[in-house]
């Protein structure tokens, strides 16, 4: 490895079973000269399990700034070094994304080393739609920014992944069905180990079953989007609710000419711009 500057290898270890460990991931954890671990106490595990005598260093939340310019330091000074997560990859949902961001500000380079994933691998369990997707990790503990994100969801057309505790589910699903209304989720737990449980269900569902069964182990919850038809259709009602001359004069309002002020009114509507015209004339007469 160069010693001239050295370098940043973010390792994905195990969601849970072990042998999803990459031998690239076990060879670099083996010649990089310190690992930064998020926890070192159950990371010392893992590198025994694996016979890796590599020096270890906690990096987590409550040191990410400062000790960050300490790892960067020895970067730069020639030493590689590799950041490992709990569990999955480093950057998701942990403080890793600032060391990645310092990194690249003192001119360190960075490589990631693919493995497991726990928002990836419950996203190809769900058998929700795939092709498009967000990540919200777990929701804010802070109650105003907590409702910010729910309102942004309530029209997210995308399926969304979140992550949450055990000791947390039955009021995170609560939270979601009063904001979101009922939709087709599957949670997710103990991903990878023995009692892994994959549960199609619905949200309502899935907020009675825990609130009489305990929930245990990490969860995942992979949640539908809603369906473009039916935002549309619920756009559509809305401006049925305004007479043709409110709706273009909200558009005026806005900034667009009369012109287009009416096209975009006969497009909301779903009629011709003739007949937006002819209703505006009979408003006018009347």
């Amino acid at each position: 490895m160069d010693k001239e500057r050295g370098r940043l290898y973010l390792c994905a270890t195990p969601i849970g079973n072990l042998e999803d460990i990459t031998l690239r991931v076990i060879r670099t954890l083996k010649e990089v000269d310190l690992i930064a671990a998020e926890d070192t106490r159950n990371s010392i595990r893992l590198l025994n399990h694996f016979e890796i005598h590599t020096p270890m260093t906690s990096y987590h939340e409550y040191n990410k700034i400062e000790k960050a310019h300490v790892l960067i330091g020895k970067m730069l000074s020639g030493q590689n070094v590799a950041l490992i997560t709990d569990a999955g990859t480093p950057g998701i949902s942990d403080p890793g994304e600032e060391l990645v961001r310092l990194s690249y500000e003192a001119g360190i380079e960075v490589t990631s080393l693919p493995g497991a994933c726990a928002c990836v691998t419950a996203l190809t369990l769900s058998g929700l739609a795939t092709r498009r997707f967000c990540f919200e990790a777990f929701l804010p503990s802070e109650k105003k920014e907590r409702q910010q994100i729910l309102e942004e969801l309530k029209e997210e057309t995308r399926t969304t992944i979140l992550y949450e505790a055990p000791h947390r589910l039955v009021r995170t699903l609560g939270e979601l069905l009063e904001a979101l209304g009922d939709r087709r989720i599957t949670v997710c737990r103990e991903l990878t180990k023995k009692h892994e449980t994959v549960f199609l269900t619905t949200l309502r569902e899935a907020a009675a079953y825990y609130e009489a069964n305990e929930p245990k182990g990490e969860c995942v919850i992979v949640m539908e989007g809603r369906s473009r038809a039916q935002l549309q259709e619920e756009a559509r009602r809305a401006f049925e609710e305004l007479t043709v001359q409110e709706h273009v004069d909200r558009y005026i309002a806005q900034g667009m000419d009369r012109k287009e002020a009416m096209k975009q009114a006969a497009k909301d509507r779903g009629v011709s711009k003739r007949e937006i015209y002819a209703a505006l004339l009979e408003a006018g007469e009347s």
